[in-house]
């Protein structure tokens, strides 16, 4: 068996504990945390300090969270919205016994989210003291160089939040996932300036601003939060890679127009929604100015236009028929495989990344940013995003070959993400092997999709 192939996993048992009372039960979470790293092959010499098979003291270690948004548009508990702040604790204990010189912890969450309110100066002051019990030094970090001001739109943006010299541009050019859709795409990002992406996609230039620290560190640990994922179909590990890019204009995440016109905004052609998402590029090219609010006025008049004539308000590749977004995810999972400190791609892949995966409370329905709670009570360890995200699918009872993120991630492409196939992936639990049907069968749990792609994805 190869070491990338293996994924492991821990589970809970729901029935001991009450709603709201598994993340304040540090015991519980530790043993997860830990069951599934041995599980995933770590600790075999050393159980009670599994990590140091991967980290040595005096290593730099950075630990990357979802911290996409500091509230749930669902209205529903954030348990489900971002890694657990007791989960994001426990990893960076057991990384802390492993004495590195120092742990990062960062995410680029999205222009709206208030950074201060998900991770806040009292959880700061606990990792902080972990961290100084063992003389470890420990950063937190935005990485986001575009902020909205006062987490609204209308408001505009606080630019150059972070300076550039803290990024590595990369351009992908003819070698990007983009490339074969390039020739007249319009690709568009949710609250930005439509024109800004025009300059960064193009046939033939195709380039993301990845945080320095991403590549001078000496191991990478994803934290991912599993959801459902209205764009991609679901988040996990591929996902979350995308809070490693400084600024939102670098990540295309669907084209205009419906499937009618060419794009993938939408299925169909309905011609409201095409007059929609006119208004609504001329909002976003006047972000912080007077004649923002008068065209999302007209835009938000028209989507309930499109309500009133049958039709439903999804817009921007909300759907099963997006094929924007997870070329741009792909290519930067690639890029942190093979990318160099000088912008440059090597021929062979330079580092690895580890995934420790919080999927306590899992998010369905309408993530990544209105997720509602589903319990799963897992954990899964793997060295390689793409066998724990082929996990993932099953354990949420999805067909990875009808989610275009997962299935394209075996692309025969140059700088590829695996040379391994589907079929190889192991999945230990309790010390016992199981294949990908085995585990569907056994331990995945019926998870309701976005709306986009409800009846689609779903394993009968």
């Amino acid at each position: 068996m190869k070491p990338e192939t293996r994924v492991g996993l821990a589970i809970a048992n729901f029935d001991d504990y009450s709603d709201g009372s598994i993340y304040s039960n540090e015991l519980l979470i530790s043993q997860l945390v830990r069951d599934a790293i041995i599980q995933g092959g770590l600790g075999r010499n050393n159980p009670d300090k599994p990590l140091a098979d991967i980290i040595e003291p005096g290593m730099t270690v950075l630990l990357k969270p979802n911290w996409v948004l500091h509230n749930n548009f669902s209205g529903e508990t954030m348990d489900c919205m971002v890694t657990h702040p007791n989960f994001i604790t426990t990893v960076l204990k057991e990384v802390l016994l492993c004495h590195p010189r120092k742990i990062i912890v960062g995410d680029a969450p999205i222009q709206l989210c208030s950074f201060d309110s998900l991770v806040t100066s009292e959880w700061k002051k606990q990792l902080q003291s972990l961290a100084e019990q063992v003389n470890t030094q420990l950063e937190i970090i935005d990485f986001r160089r575009t902020i909205i001001k006062d987490t609204e739109v209308r408001d505009g943006f606080v630019e150059n939040a972070r300076s550039e010299e803290n990024y590595i541009l990369f351009d992908l050019k003819t070698d990007s996932l983009l490339e074969p859709i390039t020739p007249n795409a319009k690709f568009r990002i949710t609250n930005y300036d439509p024109d800004k992406l025009s300059n960064t996609h193009s046939s033939g230039k195709h380039q993301y601003l990845l945080c320095r620290e991403i590549f001078e560190t000496d191991v990478v640990i994803n934290l991912p939060k599993l959801k459902c994922h209205k764009k991609a179909g679901i988040t996990g590990a591929l996902k979350n890679l995308v809070g490693i890019n400084g600024n939102k204009e670098f990540l295309p995440h669907h084209r205009l127009g419906g499937s009618f016109y060419g794009g993938d905004c939408y299925p169909g052609g309905s011609i409201v929604k095409l007059l929609a998402e006119f208004c609504l590029d001329n909002a976003n090219r006047h972000i912080g100015k007077n004649k923002y609010s008068k065209w999302y006025n007209i835009f938000s008049k028209l989507l309930r236009i499109e309500t009133e004539l049958g039709g439903n308000t999804e817009l921007e590749g909300s759907w099963y028929g997006n094929d924007t977004v997870w070329r741009m995810v792909l290519d930067l999972n690639r890029i942190f495989l093979y990318g160099q400190l000088d912008g440059t791609m090597a021929d062979t892949p330079q580092r690895k990344i580890y995934s420790i995966t919080d999927a306590i409370i899992a998010g369905e329905r309408e993530g990544p940013l209105a997720p509602a709670p589903v319990k799963l009570g897992m954990v899964t360890f793997a060295s390689s995003s793409v066998y724990a995200e082929l996990v993932h699918t099953a354990l949420m009872n999805f067909d990875w070959q009808k989610i275009p993120l997962v299935y394209n991630s075996w692309g025969d492409y140059i700088f590829p993400l695996t040379t391994n196939k589907p079929e190889e992936c192991e999945i230990y639990f309790q010390n016992q092997s199981f294949s990908l049907k085995e585990i569907t069968s056994k331990f995945s749990h019926p998870v309701i999709p976005p709306q986009g792609w409800k009846n689609h994805i779903e394993i009968s």
